[in-house]
């Protein structure tokens, strides 16, 4: 990642569950589980050169696998 989360992830919203995942075949080949959920929310973030930003962001979770792939989405401010 290019990017390190400072603190918790907040507003977290299920996006798709399951067969509403267009992924969800190679999660299951990657990392293996049954349900899958994809989820997005805010949190802060800083980059290698030490901006720090609120941003949204989108990852994959599963019960017994736990947090995949997360993904930068938008920069939403600068602080």
């Amino acid at each position: 990642m290019f990017f390190r989360i400072i603190g918790e992830i907040s507003a977290i919203e299920t996006i798709a569950t399951g067969r509403s995942i267009r992924e969800i075949r190679r999660l299951r080949k990657c990392y293996g589980g049954r349900r899958w959920r994809k989820l997005k929310g805010l949190g802060k973030i800083e980059f290698p050169d030490g901006t720090i930003c609120l941003a949204e962001l989108h990852w994959y979770e599963a019960h017994g696998v736990g947090s995949k792939e997360l993904k930068l989405k938008r920069i939403l401010e600068v602080l």
